[in-house]
């Protein structure tokens, strides 16, 4: 017997695509596929931004940053001004702190008790803020040999769910460790005067904060069902 095998890739989208139980909003994802998610740093907006003296900052959070395009463009955009701070849990390639190149880069890398594999990109355009999600660091075999997701938050509230996550990485002074220019790494520890933030910790105590808030607020009752001829 006969069968149609498609390419993986063209079987996936149709599959999911033919799936109305997607939702609203699903084509956007499947559009974008074929289109190519790696990042042109050196053209995006925040590099205008910064050489028009305009508020101007990358950050970003990945597992692995390795693609040397990605890393020129990064050092290209921090020579035009940009900040830039990146969480980098494993391998990193760029060296922050180089003369003339990436003096405005800041790496750290958190290690601590759960396993993350989030990667979060926030571009700050002067008063824009764009956050992205995805399944992608930046590394040869995701950009170039895979199929990957990248997509935006919309809303306000996401927005800022994700960036204080975000910011909670840069915050930690227990688990991080900041990448020296000579390609080691330095604990960092809370300076004189400073608590100690943990920010695993913090984050999972503010979910279950945000758990209990709602709750209570969403009680939930059980009512016994009533025997069969009562």
């Amino acid at each position: 017997m006969a069968s149609i095998i498609l390419p993986p890739r063209e079987a996936d989208i149709a599959h999911h695509a033919d799936d109305r139980a997607l939702g609203p909003g699903h084509d956007v994802v499947f559009d974008s596929q074929g289109a190519g998610i790696r990042p042109d740093l050196g053209q995006v907006a925040v590099v205008d931004r910064a050489e028009a003296g305009q508020p101007a900052e990358i950050q970003a959070k990945m597992n692995s940053l390795v693609h040397e395009d990605i890393i020129r463009a990064l050092y290209d955009a921090a020579r035009s001004g940009v900040r830039i701070r990146l969480a980098v849990r494993g391998i990193c390639c760029l060296r922050p702190g180089l003369k003339g190149t990436s003096e405005g880069i800041e790496v750290v890398s958190v290690v601590d008790r759960f396993l993350e594999h989030s990667r979060i990109f926030h571009f700050r355009n002067g008063g824009d803020e764009e956050v992205y999600l995805s399944s992608a660091d930046w590394m040869p075999r995701n950009l170039d040999r895979r199929i990957e997701l990248l997509f935006p938050v919309e809303s306000a509230e996401g927005r800022q769910k994700v960036l204080l996550a975000l910011d909670a990485i840069f915050q930690d002074n227990v688990k991080a460790r900041r990448l020296q220019t000579d390609g080691s790494y330095r604990r960092r520890r809370p300076a004189k005067g400073e608590e100690p933030y943990r920010a695993q910790i913090e984050l999972y105590r503010e979910s279950k904060r945000a758990l209990e808030r709602a709750r209570a607020v969403t009680a939930i009752t059980l009512e016994p069902l009533a025997s069969p001829g009562s």
